[in-house]
């Protein structure tokens, strides 16, 4: 029987959907209203679902959408120009390129087209650069949501061992900076692990906060966690038309807290997405 007390992600995105309607009002007042752009190239079921439901809560908090549907045989010149003129609005404060893109398309060439103040990814090169020397940017948003997850349920991070367990771009690396700085709900001691480390168990066992971000199923064991820790499932298969997690759910009979099968980390990020928007169109009224 689970004992763990779960890392609700879902009710986080809706208590940071009402605390940015005030921010949001505010820069109404002012006569600016903060808006998030998408670009989306191609027909992929999950892609559309993700855009979405990135939409439905930009219209919850107030923040105005702005979309580009493109079809999947977009040229790169035609995607180029598209995220500069996402980049000459001055209605959008920041705004994505859906990843993936189909093959004749370069991401790392899509990416680095973006303005970086205009970043609400938080993944272009400038901006990981800010965040490793420490620098006011726009943060990764699975990572910052993940941090802000953590703190909202009271999870000790400061002074802690946190191992991540994955050591991609987009959560592992730069999550591995973020909980490393001199910062509140930070200034952990952080171990980062993969699959070609060896036995993970040596290092996850050590942990008081076990993020698994592999994209490998369970991977994590209940025998592979200390008794009370924080875990965070950031990875995800599809298997079939199931969403597997990297941590097996037997893992909250052992943690602490623990992130839901679903509902855990995504929503988080459509949190953060929205949040590096407003902190956008604040830098945009100051």
């Amino acid at each position: 029987m689970m004992t763990a007390e779960l890392l609700d992600g879902k009710a986080f995105l809706e208590l940071t959907i009402e605390r940015l309607r005030e921010r949001v009002a505010a820069l109404v007042d002012r006569g600016i209203t903060p808006g998030l752009g998408t670009i989306l190239v191609g027909e992929d079921p999950n892609s559309q679902a993700y855009v979405r439901g990135k939409h439905e809560a930009c219209a919850q908090a107030g923040i105005a959408s702005h979309h580009r549907e493109l079809p999947a045989s977009t040229s790169p010149a035609h995607l180029s120009a598209e995220i500069q003129a996402f980049n000459d609005d001055p209605a959008i404060d920041g705004f994505i390129v859906q990843l993936p893109l189909p093959d004749q398309l370069d991401e790392e060439a899509a990416l680095l087209a973006i303005d970086p103040e205009k970043d609400v990814d938080g993944l272009h090169p400038v901006n990981l650069g800010r965040l490793v020397i420490g620098v006011d940017a726009p943060r990764p948003c699975t990572p910052r949501g993940i941090q802000a997850l953590l703190a909202h349920h009271a999870v000790p991070i400061e002074g802690k061992h946190v191992v991540i367990v994955g050591r991609g771009l987009t959560i592992g690396r730069p999550l591995a900076l973020l909980l490393s700085l001199k910062e509140p709900n930070a200034n952990a001691a952080v171990t980062v692990v993969h699959t070609g480390a060896g036995d993970l168990g040596v290092y996850t066992k050590q942990a008081d906060v076990l993020i698994a971000a592999a994209g490998r199923p369970s991977i994590v064991t209940p025998d592979m966690v200390k008794p009370g820790a924080a875990v965070v499932s950031a990875g995800i298969t599809m298997d079939g038309r199931r969403l597997v997690p990297d941590v097996d759910e037997a893992v909250g009979d052992v943690a602490g807290w623990i992130t839901p099968r679903l509902g855990g980390v995504g929503p988080t990020t459509i949190a953060m997405l929205l949040t590096n928007t407003v902190e956008a169109a604040e830098r945009r009224a100051s």
